[in-house]
């Protein structure tokens, strides 16, 4: 895979692209690795900030950029060196902040001691940490236990939050938690990611009218094609709750998320689906295809352009602190 941008990527940029993304872009939900992945090896062995900066102006080039930096999801056994790649590579950028990839076994005042030393502003949980099986319908407290949720609130932390189970948001399990963690610990700030896992839109308007009300619930956009998904979440809880995340690394796949019946699936560049009659499609990067869902979003609901830049820039520079 080439990571450069294509001639069908510039031209889908310019087309689609150019003239909406603001010039202030605080990217709320990307990835920093220190170690390469087996299976990811299209992807160099390590990317700091300054392989971000790079990689990232294939999606709004020449944009000033910030955001929330979060270890790669991998085993046990790496997650203290993601969590310290982490905290060296923010220090290049005043602005931007790091989470701290937090395992359910971890000692919660541990983590408030790694958290501080490491100078960081939150906490990452993934459901591939759970003992539950298969992780993909874990209960959000067997990977997000109550006790470091707590400890979140007390230091003011936010908390990245890619929930699972077949309906995501419209889990009833997942909208007990969720609301639970969110009244109890008022000083955490939850963001649930991907549109609140909203792959299939009709979750978001199932599940999220259950979810108003909470001053500390946010929600990045990262990866989600679906437009609807985006408008669900503008429309039920409002644009300030509502924060841009290219979700690099997974930005720079070339293909889509695609709602289909009451779940969703994945076009990569190599699934077998781009050719169609007498057409030939070539993929564009998911960064731009998620990008076009947002301005299609914005568009349907008559955002200004001063709500769009808060979309990109100030709801998440104000959650942070930035």
């Amino acid at each position: 895979m080439n990571f450069y941008p294509s001639e069908a990527d510039v031209a889908f940029y310019q087309r689609e692209l150019a003239s909406f993304i603001p010039d202030k872009i605080y990217d709320a939900h990307t990835h920093l690795w220190h170690a390469r992945r087996a299976h990811e090896t299209e992807f160099p062995e390590a990317a700091g900030y300054a392989t971000y900066r790079q990689w990232i102006q294939a999606l709004h080039p020449g944009r000033d950029v910030a955001g929330i930096f979060i270890p790669v999801p991998d085993v046990r056994s790496k997650m203290a060196d993601a969590n310290e790649w982490i905290a060296k590579e923010i220090v290049h950028d005043p602005r931007s902040r790091g989470e701290f990839f937090v395992k359910p076994e971890d000692d919660p005042e541990w983590v408030r001691q790694e958290v501080r030393r490491l100078k960081l502003s939150g906490l990452k949980c993934y459901h591939t940490m759970s003992s539950f099986t298969p992780t993909w319908e874990a209960d959000i407290p067997s990977y997000l236990p109550e006790p470091i949720v707590k400890v979140a609130h007390e230091e003011g932390w936010f908390i990245t939050l890619h929930m699972v189970k077949s309906r995501g948001v419209a889990d009833v399990g997942n909208i007990h938690w969720i609301r639970h963690y969110c009244k109890h610990y008022p000083d955490m700030r939850l963001i649930l990611a991907h549109s609140a896992r909203g792959f299939q839109p009709a979750h978001n308007f199932e599940g999220l009218p259950q979810l108003t009300g909470l001053d500390n619930l946010y929600i990045d956009s990262s990866a989600n094609c679906e437009p609807m998904a985006h408008v669900a979440v503008i429309k039920i809880l409002g644009h300030k709750k509502f924060m841009y995340g290219s979700d690099f690394f997974v930005s720079h796949f070339r293909g889509r998320s695609v709602a289909a019946a009451d779940s969703f699936i994945w076009l990569y560049e190599k699934t077998p689906v781009w050719g169609e009659k007498h057409l030939q499609i070539s993929p564009v990067l998911v960064g731009l295809e998620h990008l076009r869902s947002i301005k299609w979003a914005c568009w349907a609901l008559g955002l200004t352009d001063s709500q769009v830049e808060e979309i990109f820039w100030s709801n998440a520079a104000a959650m942070t602190g930035a």
